[in-house]
């Protein structure tokens, strides 16, 4: 099993680019099965969970081709429209083939999600949205089948709470539905946005995307198209805080600055010197020690639940107590007891974190328990004195491309040893 190798105590330097995202890959990959012509997506990151997506959509009779970031997927049969445990149970995001897969065969049978251990992931937002819509569901030994015979009926979907994947799921599943669909309380994200651009590129009717409210006029076909997926946020966020935690003096390129904005504001006010370089590129530069500042996470444009357990880290080492409020997940801080075994002060309350910063972090052995976790033990392994091992590596590859690489380019000491 991998792990990373670090000795911490170096200043990041130079520039780092950031890959395509993934969170807004997978579901572009999932609209692929709405058409039987070919669809090419660029600037697909070759990380694990893209790799567990490409192989189920092949397995549900899908031909998929990829070579260097490049992926084109031709599903113009899809005898096996199933997302079976065996294919999925290390990836969330198996639920996004659900909406696609009943609008376009009219059947689809899908493993509950995996994926990481930060609490409940639950699929009822998306199920119940699919019904309103005509499907008849039915839940059982760990699966969700959906049967939509004579086609899915547009009418207006209101969310209980925002959900990124249930407004993409929806979305894909509206889009070949007969009549309007309004979608209320519809998720903001930056990745919603993209797929609702590729999926206008394939010939749907989709306005509103951005926005809490998305009205999509289902059409009878799609076509294929070619798209460019947007860059990671939550990468380009990682590196950024790795930048103020080694008080180097770093450029994120090929990223979308505004994208950061929450994640900057706050850094800003926690002393590091963060600026939009070019209209793809931040610079960070950190000379002094940062002082706390408090966070909330909170749905898109607020402050991203995937970059709290990074902006842990950052406070560890941060001058006064701040304070993590985590409203997204229940179960998203299993970080901290690793952090606290690098030398970090942090008292747990439900789901509220209470960091004293500390003058140093150590190295030490730590296991990574999921995606966003694990990049948190590498950013405090880049910074603690002596050597950190960090092991579940895997967690870390399932949604960053060479990691070890882009940091060591900047100067990290940092190597992936088996």
């Amino acid at each position: 099993m991998d792990k990373f190798r670090i000795h911490g105590g170096r200043p990041l330097e130079g520039e780092i680019a950031v890959s395509g995202s993934k969170n807004s890959a997978l579901p572009a990959l999932a609209a692929c099965l709405l058409t039987e012509q070919p669809v090419k997506l660029n600037r697909i990151p070759p990380v694990r969970d893209i790799a567990t997506m490409q192989k189920l959509l092949q397995y549900a009779g899908a031909r998929v081709e990829s070579k260097d970031g490049v992926v084109t997927v031709c599903a113009e049969k899809l005898a096996r429209p199933e997302a079976p445990y065996d294919l999925v149970k290390t990836m969330r995001a198996s639920s996004l083939v659900l909406g696609p897969l009943v609008a376009r065969t009219g059947r689809a049978r899908v493993s509950m999600p995996g994926g990481c251990a930060i609490g409940a992931r639950p699929i009822n937002l998306h199920v119940s949205a699919l019904e309103q819509l005509g499907a008849q569901i039915k839940q059982s030994h760990g699966y969700v089948k959906a049967e939509a015979p004579h086609g899915l009926k547009g009418t207006m979907v209101q969310f209980d709470r925002i959900t990124v994947t249930g407004t993409e799921d929806l979305l894909m599943a509206a889009v070949l539905a007969q009549g309007r669909t309004m979608i209320q309380n519809a998720a903001r994200e930056p990745e919603v946005q993209d797929l609702a651009a590729l999926l206008t590129k394939m010939g749907a009717r989709i306005e509103g995307a951005g926005t809490s409210t998305i009205q999509v006029e289902g059409v009878s076909k799609l076509h294929g198209t070619e798209h460019t997926i947007i860059a990671d946020r939550i990468e380009a966020g990682t590196f950024l805080i790795a930048g103020a935690m080694t008080r180097g003096d770093l450029v994120i390129s090929h990223c979308v600055p505004e994208h950061l904005d929450a994640l900057a504001s706050k850094m800003r006010q926690a002393g590091a010197d963060v600026s939009t370089l070019r209209p793809d590129a931040v610079r960070v530069r950190v000379k002094r020690r940062l002082e706390a500042a408090d966070i909330t996470t909170e749905e898109y444009p607020g402050f991203a639940t995937d970059l709290q357990a990074q902006y842990m880290a950052m406070m560890t080492l941060a001058g006064g107590i701040s304070f993590i409020t985590e409203t997204i997940f229940e179960n998203r801080f299993m970080h901290a007891l690793e952090l606290a075994r690098m030398g970090a002060n942090i008292r747990l309350e439900g789901r509220q974190a209470i960091v004293a910063g500390v003058e140093e972090l150590t190295g030490a052995e730590v296991i990574a328990s999921d995606l966003r976790a694990s990049a948190s033990l590498v950013l405090a392994g880049l910074v603690g004195r002596g050597e950190t091992l960090v092991d579940r590596v895997y967690h870390i590859d399932r949604g960053y491309e060479k990691i070890e690489e882009k940091l060591a380019r900047a100067g990290a000491r940092i190597e992936r040893v088996n």
